[in-house]
């Protein structure tokens, strides 16, 4: 036998199953987004194409301003992470946005998310829904506005002021309509579950298709690219406090399929919160970050100013985020916790 044929090779964790890197997890996550972008353009037409263009023209060019504006082989544009910062971004936005403030939210995305951090990989909340806190708190009308979903027939037709000069004010008086969580808040109307499903509803491009986001969720989990205790957390977090405030009222509070399928819970549940940066590293962390989420989601949409939360929720679970880390670290083997001294 050849002695060169068979050897012992010794290393320290972590360990690499297969050459993964930072380029191909964001092509994996591009791949599982793309129906939900499909399914968006379908329904919103040219503005929901032109605002993901936007989000991720403002998301590039800032990355690379702030990378040293060299050639895209060594540049931080390579790894494909300013990319898939715009499209989460363009799908957490109304589809008649003006294209300035996408773009705006785009540059905001990437130096309040992760420059002024250190870049990728040293962000503490995520850039995307930093891009859109950021376009919340200074245009709140233009984020609050929503158009009427359509189909390919509609395609051409605008569903707001996109081309509005920057800093002017976009003409509003066009067509709106109100979201499900809006509806049911103010007006306690509910939406068929099946709309929900399929995305035939006023919101976000991002509101879509349910169906669709939990596909591409499913797709990364096969592939390992995603942590599914945090999904699956959030999830049945939403739904258990959702239910519970159901029985307890079933005329002010929705059922828990309604929350679950409703707003951005989806997208930020499987897109947003399984950020390996921003979550959690540990599986009894990641129980913790999920359940957190879920709480705070239920708890602003019922009690709060905002029929939404999932924003802000992922937000505020992103600055935990290390606390958790440092309390839900495993035991070393072998080693003892030190014995408090008897006084």
């Amino acid at each position: 036998m050849n002695p060169e044929a068979r050897q012992l090779i010794l290393s320290t964790s972590p360990y690499s199953k297969r050459p993964v890197d930072t380029p191909a997890i964001m092509r994996h996550v591009i791949y599982a987004l793309a129906p939900v972008m499909l399914a968006a353009v379908y329904f919103f037409g040219l503005s929901g194409l032109l605002l993901i263009a936007s989000c991720v023209l403002g998301c590039v060019l800032t990355e690379w301003v702030f990378t040293g504006r060299g050639s895209l082989r060594k540049s931080t544009i390579g790894d494909g992470s300013a990319i898939v910062t715009g499209l989460l971004l363009a799908l957490t936005l109304p589809p008649g946005l003006p294209l300035w403030m996408a773009f705006l939210g785009g540059v905001a995305a990437i130096v309040l998310g992760k420059v002024i951090f250190g870049g990728l990989g040293h962000n503490v909340f995520n850039p995307s829904l930093t891009g859109r806190a950021f376009l919340q708190a200074c245009f709140p009308v233009a984020l609050t506005t929503w158009a009427p979903f359509g189909n390919l027939s509609m395609f051409t037709e605008l569903r707001g002021d996109s081309f509005a000069l920057p800093f002017t004010t976009p003409r509003v008086d066009a067509i709106s309509a109100a979201t499900p969580l809006a509806k049911m808040k103010w007006e306690s109307v509910p939406t068929e579950v099946t709309e929900l499903l399929i995305g035939s509803i006023p919101g976000s491009l991002g509101e879509t298709s349910a169906l669709l986001i939990l596909l591409g969720g499913g797709y990364l989990a096969i592939r390992k690219f995603l942590n599914w205790r945090i999904p699956v957390g959030i999830f049945a977090t939403v739904f258990v406090f959702a239910t519970l405030l159901h029985l307890i009222n079933p005329e002010r509070f929705p059922d828990g399929a309604f929350h679950l399928l409703s707003g951005g819970l989806m997208l930020g549940a499987v897109f947003m919160a399984t950020d390996p940066v921003t979550s959690p590293v540990t599986p009894r962390g990641c129980w913790l970050f999920a359940i957190g989420v879920g709480l705070l989601v239920i708890a602003i949409r019922q009690f709060g100013g905002l029929p939404e939360g999932v924003m802000y929720s992922i937000l505020l679970m992103n600055g935990l985020t290390p606390l958790i880390d440092r309390y839900t670290q495993p035991r070393i083997y072998g080693v003892r916790k030190p014995e408090k001294k008897k006084s």
